[in-house]
């Protein structure tokens, strides 16, 4: 197979189909998304025996244990998806409608219409769920996507994608709305960050060393997030109860995922006894403790932190734990070691509240909630095609409204400028 010219081809079609996203109805693009839901339904044995073969294939090469966790496809997870595809349906489509209209004194009207993005390239890891989500998400939202999961996925997206082809042909929806590239040559992915001729937008969802090679490899504008450094800050004005039960929910409810927590960060005024039934709780559950030197006084078993582990990104059962001497410690912690995903204060304090949401410039604060709600599902925007930490356009779980944009709609009745 030459993959220069597939990925080539694949491009082209994806930019024709996006040029027909104006003449499908709301009603149309719904109905698509229940037909894939439907789809989803009845092919369940073949999406599973398909998933099991990529199991075992990323067992016998040693795949780590979050990346096997992500990859896992279950009945329960399938009925996640389509829950995501009811959730997307639900959403008004607000596509093409203009918002904002105010007349000028110079007598022209300014309004704004909502637009696609255009192209989407998606690259993810593992994650077999993002195929679909992305999908519904684009279809909906009128973009076409070309899909590139991990090679260690391949069986599992080519039965999720019968799925969506079927649902697609059945509405009369373009059958290169959607596009998988079904090569594990690697090279693929090199060559759709060189199509920025037709390409708006790279999405890449993965580890830091696929997003760092999405940025230094291509021109096309991206939606990222490089890495999920997530903290919580036990404030000393703190309930102990909701202390406890969010600084292990963050950490060990799912370990695998960008929004779990990496660092705990506790005032010094907090209650030892509470802070200790935490930290027994981690050691309990196996979950390696590094800590500063007061944690470690408080708690032997805990390995002593280096400077790198403020950084780290675990997705396994680590955490690092500092205790500090304010808040102001704890946001410049922050500051200096977050990725600007995710990051909670548990306090009863409203002071101390709205100065960490002042001062915390992460795409979602969390303000006595777990870190592990930072996700598309939970806020309501049915799926998300990714997590942004960037500071332009989208920002926090990208959902409908990320994938479009504003355009302005200026009219009048012949107005010409003097």
């Amino acid at each position: 197979m030459n993959i220069k010219k597939y990925i080539s081809t694949l491009s082209k079609q994806a930019l024709l189909s996006s040029n027909k996203s104006g003449t499908y109805s709301s009603s149309q693009k719904n109905n698509t998304l229940r037909t894939i839901s439907r789809n989803l339904k009845s092919d369940t044995k073949k999406i599973l025996d398909a998933n099991k073969i990529d199991l075992i294939n990323a067992k016998r090469k040693g795949i780590k244990d979050s990346m096997i966790d992500r990859l896992i496809l279950n009945k329960e997870r399938i009925d996640s998806m389509r829950d995501g595809l009811k959730k997307i349906i639900s959403i008004p489509d607000t596509l093409y409608r203009t918002s904002n209209a105010t007349k000028q004194k110079n007598g022209i009207y300014i309004s704004q219409m909502r637009v696609p993005l255009g192209v989407i390239g998606m690259i993810y890891e593992s994650r077999p769920n993002v195929t679909i989500d992305a999908a519904g998400l684009c279809v909906k939202s009128g973009n076409s996507v070309i899909l590139r999961g991990g090679s260690e996925s391949i069986n599992s997206n080519k039965a999720l994608m019968r799925c969506i082809k079927k649902a697609l042909e059945d509405n009369g929806i373009d059958l290169h709305a959607v596009q998988l590239i079904e090569t594990i040559d690697r090279n693929a992915i090199d060559h759709l960050l060189s199509m920025n001729q037709y390409i708006d937008v790279i999405i890449p969802r993965g580890g830091k060393s696929l997003i760092e090679k999405v940025m230094s490899t291509s021109k096309i504008p991206m939606i990222k997030h490089l890495d999920g450094n997530c903290h919580v800050y036990i404030d000393n004005k703190a309930n102990q109860e909701m202390a406890f039960k969010i600084s292990i929910n963050s950490k060990m409810q799912r370990y695998g995922v960008c929004n779990a927590m990496e660092t705990l960060l506790i005032h010094k005024s907090f209650s030892k006894k509470c802070l200790k039934k935490i930290l027994s709780t981690y050691s309990e559950n196996n979950v390696e403790i590094r800590g500063c030197k007061n944690i470690k006084k408080l708690h032997p078993v805990a390995k002593l932190a280096q400077e790198k582990d403020w950084s780290e990104e675990y997705l396994s059962p680590i955490i690092s734990i500092k205790i500090v001497e304010s808040l102001n410690e704890a946001i410049a912690h922050i500051t200096k070691y977050g990725s600007l995903h995710t990051d909670a204060i548990v306090s009863d304090n409203k002071d101390s509240i709205n100065q960490f949401k002042k001062l915390v410039n992460s795409s979602s604060v969390m303000v006595n909630t777990s870190t592990r709600f930072a996700d598309g599902y939970e806020y309501g925007l049915g799926a998300e095609i990714g997590i942004s930490t960037d500071k332009l356009h989208a920002r926090g779980p990208v959902g409908l409204d990320g994938l479009t944009n504003l355009k302005y709609i200026v009219t009048s009745k012949g107005k010409i400028r003097s």
